[in-house]
Order: C-alpha cells, then sequence, then structure tokens
C-alpha cells in the first residue's frame, strides 16, 4: 500500500568537520522524530563512517535511515551517494578515500568525529574530508549507479560547491537522479529557475540538530527505501514526488 513519506535525505554529523559537536545519533533521531521525517539520509563529507551508529541508533524507531555521504568532485561539485545497502555506501567510501588528498587540520576546519551508537567516540577522521576528490564528475556519478545508489546534485541554489556555481550549467545528458535545492528556494520557484530536465527534491543540508527537517521532500512510497524512492523519480509504478 503506497503512502506518502517525509523524506530529508541530506543530514551532517559530527564527522563532517563543519557541523556542531552534538549532530550525535540520539540528537540527530530526536530532532528528526520531533519534526515527523520518515526518511533520513546520513551525507558526510566525503565519508560515511558514522552512518551504521545512525542505523543502529535508529533501530528501535520508525525512521529509516539511508546511508550515504556528500562526494566532492574534482570540479569541487558536491554531490549526494545514497544507498539501501551501508556495504555499498563503504565501498563507494574505500575509493573516494583513495582519491581524497590532503589531511585535516583541526583548528582550521573542525573536528571529525567517529561515534557509535550509543555516542561512544570511537576516533577522530584525520583525512582532509571537506576537501575535493581527484575524481570527475562523471565517473562519481558512475560508481554511485554501479553500486545500485541515487545521485543527487546538492544544494544547486547555492553559489559555492554546487554544480552551476562551479560549471556554470549542467551539462546535457548528465545521469544524475535528481537536483537538490537548499531551504532557501521553493519548489515553485526552483522549477521556474531551473528548467532542466530531472526531478528536483529539497533537503535541510543540516548541520545543526534543529535544522533537520527545515527542508524536506514527501514521496508517495510502500516503503522508505532507495529501491522506492528510484521508482518515485522516475513516477513508476504509481510512485512519485508529491513535494
Amino acid at each position: 500500500m503506497l503512502r506518502p513519506f517525509k523524506a530529508d535525505l541530506h543530514v551532517h554529523t559530527c564527522l563532517s568537520p563543519c557541523t556542531e559537536l552534538d549532530m550525535s545519533p540520539k540528537k540527530i533521531l530526536y530532532s528528526a522524530k520531533k519534526k515527523e521525517i520518515d526518511i533520513l539520509g546520513i551525507c558526510d563529507h566525503n565519508s560515511s563512517e558514522n552512518s551504521l551508529a545512525i542505523i543502529n541508533a535508529a533501530q528501535k524507531t520508525d525512521i529509516n535511515v539511508i546511508p550515504g555521504m556528500e562526494v566532492t568532485s574534482q570540479e569541487e561539485v558536491h554531490v549526494l551517494a545514497l544507498f539501501d545497502d551501508i556495504k555499498s555506501t563503504l565501498k563507494l567510501q574505500e575509493h573516494v578515500y583513495k582519491n581524497l588528498p590532503g589531511k585535516n587540520d583541526e583548528e582550521a576546519f573542525g573536528m571529525q568525529v567517529i561515534v557509535n551508537e550509543k555516542e561512544e567516540v570511537l576516533g577522530f577522521n584525520d583525512k582532509l574530508l571537506i576537501g575535493a576528490t581527484t575524481i570527475p564528475l562523471e565517473e562519481i556519478i558512475q560508481l554511485i549507479h554501479a553500486l545500485d545508489g541515487i545521485c543527487i546534485a546538492s544544494h544547486i541554489d547555492r553559489e559555492s560547491f554546487s554544480i552551476i556555481s562551479q560549471l556554470g550549467f549542467i551539462p546535457e545528458n548528465l545521469d544524475l537522479d535528481a537536483l537538490e535545492i537548499s531551504p532557501h528556494v521553493t519548489f515553485e520557484e526552483a522549477n521556474k529557475r531551473y528548467p532542466y530536465n530531472y526531478p528536483i527534491t529539497s533537503s535541510s543540508d543540516a548541520h545543526y540538530p534543529d535544522d533537520i527537517g527545515k527542508s524536506f521532500t514527501s514521496f508517495l512510497l510502500q516503503d522508505g527505501t532507495i529501491a522506492e524512492i528510484k521508482k518515485a523519480l522516475k513516477n513508476k509504478d504509481g510512485r512519485k514526488l508529491i513535494h
């Protein structure tokens, strides 16, 4: 049976150096529940090391947590990679790590905290997660799809690290599954400003607990999985975006 699902597919944790340290599993899930979010996408910068912690912490909730990451391409374009399977996410992470130069400077960029579902600190990631990989955008999209994931161009309305700000346009026939807008733009405005042939989603890009659910996308689905979201983005089998 199909029903509406409220999805925020772009949420960071304390692993991303630009977030607040209180973006911990319990606080993320508490805020998501308060905002009545059904599907939560965990997308830290160039890493997915905290995805499993959120998944495990959500076991006794009704929230479906989707593991993923926000990958920065060679062109400094941010793209969301979202998967049904944590193993696929970690395979992408392995490839990203091999192509991510530099080391983190905590004083300049902030701590990159790895936690478990109990919010115990397991360690600190020393890679330059805030940096760009050496992987071209097209190759990143191909990698995501080879692992059965969804690829969404992040916050296309932003003046930095978006596909439009970095390239000036969206290349024809680029195999993106959707375009994401930030909370600063409505769906109505986006449809006028970005007349591209892609579905448009909206997410919070939350770096603070209170920002979770600030913007979201509503889908008509059977369950809160990537397989169902794929169908909705293609308007297939009754699944669809209902915004």
